[in-house]
């Protein structure tokens, strides 16, 4: 229904349009994805001032009228954390992760989980919310805290994988792999085409669901690959897979694991 509104929104993307305009993708605690237009926002009197950039988290007012875009009267800043752009690993983390929630978070309809952890993983790359000011374990910038952001936020979009016990046999004991076409974990008898998934990789997807991001837990790197690289088969046609890959993050090894087995 047209008329005005107040949200709390983060901006996810931020586009340049006409001659002085911006397209915003938005991300709102109380509406979900938002599309609007800020008139005149490049203009160097503009009262928005550079408030409209990617990774700040605003209050908002804004009018819906008859188009699909809102239009922004109003916008106060909630938090822009700065120290993001001070780095191009913080910068290039915080875009990753924008773009997951872009990707995997398409409707008007609100996810308070997936809002509020968005936020939390944008103040630990800005040095908030952690001990020593930069994150934990590898770095907020790192791949361990940018894994469990994107299993956290797969599991706030309704997908989670089976990680308690084999996905196609229900054996809890020796499991081996990930296999994305059963959705999770399987054991050494099920094992066919499925990605090998050590013991470390497997307690860390299990840990870094059930812990707060700031205390993402610490493994090496080889266990970090078979996370990113595991589930993100194309192969898989599973839901949770195929949100996984729609999270954003896409592996940069060159020499992925290939599928055991022939299935």
């Amino acid at each position: 229904m047209p008329g005005s509104f107040k949200t709390e929104a983060v901006v996810l993307r931020s586009i340049r349009f006409g001659e002085a305009d911006r397209i915003l993708h938005l991300y709102s605690s109380t509406r979900g994805r938002v599309g609007a237009i800020a008139k005149g926002a490049r203009r160097p009197r503009s009262r928005f001032g550079g408030r409209l950039e990617p990774f700040f988290r605003l209050d908002l007012m804004l009018h819906e009228g008859r188009g699909e875009l809102a239009t922004v009267t109003g916008a106060a800043t909630v938090d822009g954390y700065p120290r993001v752009r001070e780095s191009a690993d913080t910068l290039a983390a915080a875009g990753r992760g924008c773009d997951a929630v872009l990707r995997l978070f398409d409707a008007a309809e609100p996810n308070q989980a997936a809002y509020n952890l968005l936020c939390r993983y944008l103040a630990l790359l800005d040095g908030q919310e952690s001990v020593d000011g930069n994150g934990s374990g590898d770095g907020a910038a790192g791949l361990a805290t940018a894994l469990a952001f994107r299993l956290k936020l797969t599991l706030a979009a309704g997908f989670a994988p089976e990680l308690g016990s084999c996905a196609r046999c229900g054996e809890a004991d020796g499991l081996v792999g990930f296999s994305g076409a059963a959705g999770g974990v399987v054991c050494g008898a099920c094992e066919a085409g499925s990605f090998e998934l050590s013991a470390d990789a497997h307690r860390f997807m299990v840990e870094a669901l059930g812990s707060p991001l700031a205390a993402v837990p610490i493994t090496g790197q080889r266990p970090l690959r078979q996370v990113a690289i595991s589930p993100a088969s194309p192969r898989a046609p599973r839901p949770w897979s195929r949100a996984w890959r729609s999270s954003g993050l896409r592996p940069r090894w060159r020499s992925p694991q290939r599928p055991r087995g022939r299935g």
